[in-house]
């Protein structure tokens, strides 16, 4: 059940005051950014007892004075910045955009990853293909293409990606291990955190990192820098190909926030070649933020749009799902949800699955 977006509670002004928004939308964020990467923001926060003039500004971050003051003035408007007597100082808002993890995460992701790519959204939406990735170069999917893009790219990639699940690790690690599994196969294992994770909480299990051999090749030099060879090990493999079998005896499988990387039909196939990789006892346990089970409407907003990215720029025909129609594929794919548990980190749910009987 959606908590948020059954009732439209805006006047008619207000309503016409979000348009104008929405239509300049692309000029706020970028005004944003360069306002907190060009020291502007800092410079009026680092004078936030007593205010700061505009010359002031712009001696402090050796720009022009016109440059500034367009800046400044458009702060203005959209709430970053507030003026008292020909000074300058730093509203609320402009305090997230310059000091707050989760902006400055979301932000550079944005305009790293997906800004220029975008621009493709309505041709991904007709051809279900990332037309938007077509800015960094001819792959399929983002996947595929991680290892290879620009390090700025990569780096916001990879910062947005771990951003949210690493917020949740220490309290779905105690309810993975509540039944301590020996073998553990962590699918679109990425960088290796998790299983580096695994091993540390328990000194006994095994995990098998399955993804992509370029994700993998990232993965190796951190396992071996902490000496784990002999108990973390990887297997390079596709999982879209429905051909790819997976490898048996696992008391465990682990996937997070993976499954949202593909479609309804992909998720499907994906779970039930887990059916023949769990043991007779195995559980899998999947980490997933839904947007229907976020406490905050905002948090549902960023997953909402989120989506987008997953659209115009990662493989043209997955999302951050609704938790029905993931579920869904849960049942489809032959297992019962055995566990659920919401509100984890920021914005997660651990589902844990068994297999139907």
């Amino acid at each position: 059940m959606v908590k948020f977006y059954s009732e439209d509670k805006d006047s008619a002004l207000e309503a016409k005051d979000k348009a104008q928004r929405i239509a300049f939308a692309p000029v706020v964020f970028q005004a944003s950014r360069v306002l907190r990467d060009s020291g502007i923001l800092k410079a009026v926060d680092d004078n936030s007892d007593q205010g700061i003039r505009l010359d002031d500004i712009a001696a402090q971050v050796e720009l022009p004075i016109y440059g500034v003051r367009v800046l400044v003035e458009a702060g203005l408007s959209i709430g970053l910045v507030l003026c008292r007597d020909e000074k300058y100082f730093l509203s609320k808002t402009g305090y997230f955009i310059l000091h707050d993890d989760l902006t400055r995460t979301n932000m550079d992701f944005i305009h790293d990853v997906c800004y220029l790519g975008l621009f493709a959204l309505d041709k991904s939406i007709a051809t279900g293909k990332p037309e938007g990735l077509k800015v960094f170069g001819t792959w399929n999917t983002i996947y595929q293409a991680l290892s290879k893009l620009p390090s700025d790219v990569q780096k916001s990639w990879f910062a947005f990606d771990h951003f949210y699940s690493d917020h949740a690790f220490s309290e779905t690690l105690l309810q993975v291990f509540k039944t301590p599994p020996l073998k553990l196969l962590d699918i679109g294992g990425n960088t290796g955190k998790w299983a580096i994770a695994c091993t540390r909480h328990n000194p006994a299990v095994e995990v098998t990192i399955m993804d992509l051999p370029g994700q993998l090749e990232m993965a190796k030099g951190k396992i071996k820098e902490l000496g784990l060879e002999d108990r973390v090990h990887f297997l390079p493999a596709n999982i879209l190909d429905e051909n790819e079998l997976f490898p048996k005896g696992f008391d465990a499988i682990w996937m997070s926030q993976f499954l949202d990387c593909f479609s309804e039909k992909e998720i499907i196939s994906i779970l039930m070649r887990c059916q023949n990789a769990l043991s007779e006892n195995g559980r899998v346990f999947i980490l997933e933020p839904f947007w229907d089970r976020q406490r905050f409407e905002t948090a549902s907003f960023c997953l909402q749009q989120t989506s987008l990215y997953f659209t115009s720029m990662a493989n043209g025909n997955s999302q951050m799902y609704h938790s029905g129609t993931f579920l869904d594929c849960v049942r489809k794919a032959g297992f019962d949800v055995e566990e659920e548990i919401n509100d984890l980190g920021l914005s997660h749910t651990l589902l844990k699955l068994k297999k139907s009987k």
